[in-house]
C-alpha cells in the first residue's frame, strides 16, 4: 500500500502490518493515515470477513513519532477536515469499533506504548508474543491519553486497574498483560506469526454476517457517544500540552531525565 505500510490477504483475512521498523512503528501522519484508511478499505471488502493489525520488526507501535510526525497525509480535502477536525487519532476508535463490524484483531508483536497502546486497545482483541511491553507514556511527555484509550483501557481492565497504569506509567509485560486483560492470549516469539495467523484464520471459519452482527451487538451494549468523547480527549490532550509543566516534560525527555513539575 505504501513504503511504511502494507495490506496481505489470506483466505478472508486481510493483515495490515506496520512498517516503520526502524522507528519502532512510530506513528507519522502517513502511517497513521494509512492505517485507517486500510481499516476502511476491509470494512468495505465483502471478501474480507476478518481484519488483522500488526508490527513488523521488534515492536507493534511505540506511539506518535516524537521528531515530528511529517507532513499532513490526510486523505480529506481541507474543507472535510473543516468540517470533522479529530484527525488520524480520534478516528482510530471510531473506526476499528464503529466503521469496521468485521473482527479486528491487533497482534502484538512487541512495545505497543502511547497512540499505538490506543491502536492496540481499540481492537476487538489482542494476541501478543512473549516480549510484549505495554506502556502508557502520556505522563513522560505531559499529556493526557487520546486514540479512545480512556474508553477501551477501562473497558477491558477496569477502572481502577486503568487509573494506575495510566498515571504510574509502568511497563506491563506479557505476564501482567494477560492477568489484568490487556490481551486475550501470549504466545511464545517464535510461534506468534504463526498462532495470530492461525486465530484469524478460524475466525473466518465463521458465518461472516453472525461475526459482524455479534460485533455490531457488542458495540451497541457498550454505546457511548465514542465520537464526542474523543473529541473530548483531543481537547483535554492539548490542554494538557500547552501547560510549562509538558513542555518541562518533553524537554526531559529528550535530555533523558526525570522531569521538576510546576503545576502550571
Amino acid at each position: 500500500m505504501s513504503d511504511v505500510l502494507t495490506v496481505s490477504d489470506a483466505g478472508h483475512v486481510r493483515t495490515i502490518r506496520l512498517g516503520r521498523p526502524e522507528k519502532k512503528n512510530a506513528l507519522s501522519n502517513e502511517l497513521a493515515w494509512g492505517i485507517v484508511t486500510a481499516v476502511e478499505a476491509a470494512a468495505h471488502d465483502d471478501n474480507v470477513w476478518v481484519v488483522a493489525i500488526t508490527g513488523s520488526g521488534d515492536s507493534f507501535c511505540s506511539g506518535l513519532d516524537l521528531n515530528g510526525p511529517g507532513p499532513d497525509a490526510s486523505p480529506y480535502s481541507p474543507q472535510e477536515r473543516y468540517m470533522d477536525d479529530i484527525h488520524w487519532v480520534g478516528r482510530f476508535p471510531l473506526v476499528l469499533r464503529h466503521v469496521c463490524d468485521k473482527p479486528v484483531v491487533a497482534g502484538l508483536n512487541g512495545v505497543a506504548a502511547g497512540a499505538g497502546l490506543s491502536l492496540a486497545m481499540a481492537a476487538d482483541m489482542r494476541i501478543a508474543a512473549q516480549s510484549v511491553r505495554l506502556i502508557a507514556g502520556y505522563p513522560r511527555i505531559g499529556g493526557s491519553p487520546d486514540g479512545g484509550l480512556t474508553w477501551t483501557l477501562p473497558q477491558a481492565i477496569g477502572y481502577e486497574q486503568a487509573m494506575r497504569f495510566l498515571l504510574e506509567n509502568r511497563t506491563v509485560d506479557a505476564g501482567e498483560a494477560l492477568r489484568l486483560g490487556f490481551v486475550g492470549e501470549v504466545v511464545s516469539d517464535d510461534k506468534f506469526a504463526a498462532r495470530l495467523a492461525e486465530y484469524c484464520d478460524f475466525l473466518a471459519q465463521r458465518s461472516p454476517i453472525a461475526s459482524r452482527l455479534t460485533k455490531r451487538t457488542i458495540v451497541k451494549a457498550t454505546a457511548i457517544d465514542l465520537e464526542a468523547h474523543v473529541r473530548y480527549e483531543l481537547a483535554s490532550i492539548l490542554k494538557a500540552f500547552s501547560t510549562n509543566d509538558a513542555a518541562e516534560a518533553r524537554k526531559a525527555f529528550f535530555e533523558k531525565r526525570a522531569p521538576v513539575f510546576e503545576g502550571r
